[in-house]
């Protein structure tokens, strides 16, 4: 399995030391402007503004502490987890969530030899389903509506939040190049399929999708005893009760659902508590960005999106059932028929779509995607 973005060992070592040049050039030359210039204005009052250009290289982490701060995680995760590699069975055996971005690419790349094979794996494992967790929302909803177009935003999204190592890369900019082609080209042929470019990574991750080979989350018992292990820190350090301020959804989940029995009630009251807040205001959000008032299909497709981003623990721990699943395609449909009915009456959608969105052209278009979803 490939890291999205990544490369081979040999490419990176080729490429790294011009890519760290130029990054380190363009924070020394944007810091000797700003020394220069003061020296200009001597002691007068005057100051200057640096672009957000210059700001963005001067506050970049030199490479070389990414690669010393990368190999620092990995050892202090073996350590706690009492392991030599952080695979099992091909599979991650520790908890990779919290990593940076940045150290996980110096790991899949073998950053100046420093991470062995497994390690490589491990990292490039993880960083596959930072991409596939991106996508899983809008693949739920494309299963409902049709439409893929979503896949594409996140996929962009995705690629943009890559550090500047994975940005210079080739593959990065042949496959962000086919991931803008695919928005541009699904805003006038809805019915574009996934690989009409080449180097899609929505259609690798389609493929992967096909073959049950997407989101590879680690055992729910491994992330319950990971939970267990920081809460007892806590309290080793002081703590009366839990804090899950920094639990991600997941482990959140397995304290909520009492994964093996290793939780007080208390604790379990709550991380359940924790739970329904985040669900909660994560609703909220998904009602305010949908404007509902105007575009009730569009809540019922950000509930849709919410749902097929979870795991089956994290559905459990906040009470989703496939009941609410049901209702908000439910809800979706209706919205969107109701809005298909009036724009058929009108020549114009009350959400602002024409008639020509509900043709026959466009509901075969539609089938054909949902096939491929």
């Amino acid at each position: 399995m490939t890291a999205i973005g990544a490369s081979s060992s040999s490419t990176y070592s080729s490429t790294y030391s011009a890519m760290l040049a130029a990054a380190q050039t363009q924070a020394q030359k944007a810091a000797a402007a700003a020394s220069a210039y003061s020296g200009q204005s001597g002691s007068s009052a005057t100051t200057i503004t640096l672009s957000d250009a210059a700001k963005a290289a001067l506050a970049v982490k030199p490479f070389t502490e990414v690669i010393a701060d990368a190999r620092a995680s990995m050892d202090k995760l073996l350590t706690a987890a009492t392991l030599t590699s952080p695979l099992k069975d091909g599979k991650l055996a520790v908890d990779l969530s919290k990593v940076d971005r940045r150290e996980l690419y110096v790991m899949s790349v073998n950053a100046e030899q420093k991470f062995s094979p497994d390690e490589q794996k491990a990292a490039q494992i993880e960083l596959q389903n930072r991409f596939d967790q991106a996508l899983a929302g809008p693949t739920a909803v494309g299963r409902v509506t049709g439409k893929i177009d979503g896949l594409y935003t996140a996929a962009l999204a995705y690629f943009d939040s890559m550090g500047p190592e994975e940005k210079s890369t080739a593959a990065y900019a042949d496959a962000r190049k086919a991931i803008e082609k695919m928005i541009a080209k699904l805003k006038t042929d809805p019915g574009t399929l996934p690989g009409t470019f080449s180097a899609d990574p929505v259609n690798t991750y389609m493929q992967r999708l096909a073959d049950g080979e997407t989101g590879e989350l680690r055992d729910i018992v491994d992330v319950g005893g990971d939970a267990r292990a920081t809460l007892d820190a806590q309290y080793k350090a002081g703590g009366s009760k839990p804090d899950y301020a920094e639990f991600d959804s997941r482990s959140l989940a397995a304290v909520a659902i009492n994964t093996g029995n290793e939780f007080s009630d208390a604790e379990v009251r709550a991380a359940r508590a924790e739970m329904r807040s985040r669900t909660g205001a994560a609703v909220l959000s998904a009602l305010k960005s949908s404007d509902a008032a105007t575009n009730p299909a569009g809540f019922s497709q950000n509930i849709i999106s919410l749902y097929g981003a979870m795991s089956s623990e994290e559905r459990a721990a906040a009470g989703w059932s496939d009941n609410l699943y049901s209702a908000a395609v439910q809800s979706y449909q209706t919205a969107n028929k109701l809005a298909s009915m009036l724009g058929s009456t009108t020549n114009a959608s009350m959400w602002g779509s024409t008639s020509s969105d509900s043709s026959e052209s466009s509901s075969t278009d539609k089938m054909s995607v949902l096939s491929y979803l």
